[in-house]
Formats: structure tokens, sequence, C-alpha cells
């Protein structure tokens, strides 16, 4: 006999979007359920942002370690370190596992009903849960939200299996290999490569475009091309990925010359993008309007079908957690009876190499192309005490700002630790910031945010430490 309940609001996901737009509901006094096939947390949480920041700065850490046994300036000195990538594992799962946690326990605060199970949809009031030895549960709902996210990418002709990895299993190794091949320098190529090179793995890096990061402005990533010649880590740009040799050795690459060449691998990771996840659970039941693969939404994250919204990775790019989240927040009160647009002023996009990269609103070639007349300025961390009170003086912060009201419209970064400084470049953003506004603003010394600061200053003619 199959199981039946009701709800208003019934969320197909439990990742970032989907936990976040549950737990607003259930604070909004929504009855609201979730569906979950795997862990509370989604990708991000459980094999995606979380352990692979655990993993960079265990990475980071062990690096550290190696560089005291050479000598340091700093007057430091160790015998050879070692690392047990076993217990490394177990210490990121921990992590892992107080987090989801803590969202199941949060979810139960506020009143939010969790069925664990696979769910298929009947139609867009109908979804039919199904879950391994149970009877199927069928659940009615006023308001459908799908938050069912994105899949690593595989190439078709050098399938997940065997020595070819995604990042899912790359975030939990049972040994770290002596040779590492990746096939894509995107975000997530490059933080986990250059973790494995940390790690002690020989890393080469395989890219089609002509340079590494190619979403972001070629200067940005500059410092992080030579941190990669410091670790060792060679880049194959401008070349294409063919397969596996014939004794599944090696990796078959080819250039724009057409010379091909093989790069031994004990692991192969493939990191060249993520698709939404839009098969499975019935989605073509609902006939909902698409945008190439993505669901399409308007400002609001609703469908083309009445009271059917959809949130995150499966609306389209960008493809980022803190996205998710604003979405389902922004849906749960709408749901309420408030009033919401999604239109942020920025999103921040983060890169966790080493060093990190980050980029706010428009840079200036953006800001060109949109017909504005800009100003630009670079402050560099070589400049700044905290940066170099840290051993980190590459990198730099740029401001892109209007030159007829000084409006500022972007913000770049790169350097040790500049991901923290995002906050507060959305925010001079969303909030209308002049570059009057940041100069004039003190900036507690000796932080990195100075460089903020002063990039603000240098835009305005009159920058103090430069």
């Amino acid at each position: 006999m199959m199981n039946q309940h009701t709800t208003t609001l019934l969320v197909i996901g439990g990742g970032p979007g989907g936990y976040i737009a549950a737990i607003r509901a259930g604070q909004l006094g929504i009855p609201t359920t979730l569906v979950e096939a795997a862990e509370l947390g989604g990708t991000c949480l459980n094999v995606g942002c979380i352990p692979s920041k655990a993993l960079i700065h265990a990475a980071e850490e062990f690096e550290k370690a190696s560089h005291f046994a050479s000598g340091s300036a700093l007057g430091i000195s160790v015998q050879a370190p070692r690392i047990d990538i076993g217990q490394t594992v177990l210490w990121k799962d921990g992590i892992v596992g107080r987090l989801t946690g803590g969202v199941a326990a949060l979810l139960k605060k506020s009143g939010v009903r969790v069925v664990k199970g696979w769910a298929n949809i009947v139609d867009g009031k109908t979804v039919e849960v199904i879950r391994d030895g149970e009877s199927p549960q069928r659940i009615g709902c006023e308001h459908l939200l799908l938050a069912t996210g994105s899949h690593a990418t595989e190439l078709p002709f050098m399938p997940f299996g065997g020595k070819v990895i995604s990042a899912t299993e790359a975030l939990s190794p049972k040994t770290v290999p002596g040779k590492l091949v990746v096939v894509g320098a995107g975000y997530i190529g490059l933080e986990l490569g250059i973790t494995y090179a940390k790690l002690g793995a020989q890393v080469h890096v395989v890219e089609a475009q002509e340079r590494i990061l190619p979403a972001y402005d070629a200067e940005l990533t500059r410092p992080v091309s030579i941190a990669l010649k410091g670790l060792d880590v060679e880049t194959h740009l401008g070349c294409s990925v063919l397969g596996l040799d014939q004794a599944g050795g090696a990796v078959r690459i080819r250039n724009a010359a057409g010379e091909e060449a093989v790069l031994a691998a004990d692991q192969v990771l493939v990191a060249v993008g993520r698709r939404p996840n839009t098969r499975g659970f019935g989605l073509e039941k609902l006939r909902i309007d698409m945008d190439g693969h993505f669901i399409k939404v308007d400002d609001q994250c609703r469908t083309s079908m009445r009271d059917v919204w959809a949130i995150g990775d499966v609306t389209g790019e960008p493809m980022l957690a803190h996205r998710a989240m604003a979405q389902g927040e922004m849906v749960a009160e709408i749901i309420s009876g408030k009033r919401r647009h999604f239109s942020p002023a920025a999103i921040a996009a983060v890169c966790f190499t080493d060093p990190e990269v980050v980029v706010v609103g428009a840079t200036p070639q953006q800001a060109r192309a949109q017909g504005i007349d800009c100003i630009e300025a670079m402050f560099p961390f070589a400049a700044n005490g905290r940066a170099m009170s840290l051993e980190s003086k590459d990198g730099f912060v740029q401001v892109v700002a209007r030159r007829d009201n000084h409006l500022i419209v972007g913000w770049q970064a790169v350097g040790k630790a500049v991901s923290e400084l995002s906050a507060a470049f959305a925010q001079s953003i969303e909030m209308g910031a002049t570059l009057e506004d940041v100069a004039g603003t003190i900036h507690a010394h000796p932080t990195l945010g100075e460089a903020i600061q002063e990039a603000a200053l240098r835009a305005l003619g009159h920058a103090l430490h430069i």
C-alpha cells in the first residue's frame, strides 16, 4: 500500500539551495517537505566545496612543513614531514559529517519533514518517492521546487571508472598517485591539481584553451601560472585529450599543430565542467520551458508552469552554491507572501587556487564592452605590510569604477587569502558605493583589506603607499 501525505512546499534536492529554501520556508510557517536521495548538503557539503577546501588546507600545511624541512627565512626547521592520507580523509570526513548533521538539525528545528529516497515527478502537484525495501510514498503539494543540482561532465571516450576519476573520488584518496593527469584547467581542475602537487604527486594539466583559468582575466591568472611552475606542475595548453593509450597507463594528447604525445598517469582527473541534473526524476512530465540544458526561470525563479520553481545549478550559470542559497531563500519568502526578485548587483566568483582569485562585478574589459567609460586602478600586495608578513607578496587588488560618478562596478583580486575579501567587494557594489566611500572608510592596519582602500585611493589619484 502506498503511503501518502500532502504539503504546501515540496523541495526536490537537499543541496545548499534546497535545504536553505526548506529551512526558510519552515521558519515562515510554510508546511514543507524535502526529498533527498543521498546525503543532505548535496555536492557542496559532501563532495564539493567543503571537502575540497579541507583537503586544500591539509595540502597547504603539508607543503609548508616540507618547505621548513629545507630551511626557511623564518628560522624554522623541521625533519622531513610525512602525511597519512587516510587520517587526512578521516579528518575531512569529520568536518563534512558535522556540517551535514548541522543541516539535519536545522531542518528539524524549522519543522521541515525530510524524506529519504529518489523523487519521481508524477505531475506538477504530485511526486512519488522510491526507497529500496520500502513501499513508494506519494506526496502532494501546492508548490514544487526543483533544486536538483548538477554533476561532473564525463568524456564519452574516457568515462569515469578505474583510474579515470571525477572530483568526487579525488576528494577521498586512499593513496597519493605518483603521476596525476588533470584534464581541464578551470577552477576545479587547478584547485585539485595544486592540492595533489603539494601532497607529492607529479601533476600534468591539459587544457584545450590557450591559458589556464580561461574564464578569468589573463592578468589575474598570471600569479597562478607562476605558482604552478614553482610546484613543478606542467601545463599543456591548447591541447586536446584523445583518451587513454592502448595499455591504459597514459593519456594521449594532441596540440594545435597536430603533434601527439603521451603523459604517463597513475590516475586521470577529468574536470571539464558540470551539467545540470535534469534526468531520472520525471522532469519531462512537466513540459516546462528549457534554456538549452537548463531549466528556464524568471527573476523570481518561477518556471513556465504555475507554482513550479527551480533554483541553483539546474537553472544555469553561475553554478555557485551561494547563488543557489540566495535563490532558495527568496523562493521561500515569495511563497510566504513577501515581494522579492532575484536581481543581485554582483555575485562573487572565487577560485581557491594558490594564490586565490576573486572576481566580483565587471572587469575593465567587460565594463568597456558595456559602453562604460571607466577608471581602473590596481594596488599590489608587494606594498601591503600584512601580505609581506604572510610571505605572500604576489598579487593585487583592482577596482573598476565609472569615470563620471565614481560608482564602483567591479573588483578583482589575486593573492593569499583574498577569498576573505569577497564579502567586502560584493557589499560595496550591492550598496552602490563610490570610490570616495571606500577610500574614506578607515581600514584596520595591518590587514589585506587595506589594499581595497589603497586601490580606491589610487583610482582617485592619490594612493598613499605606492
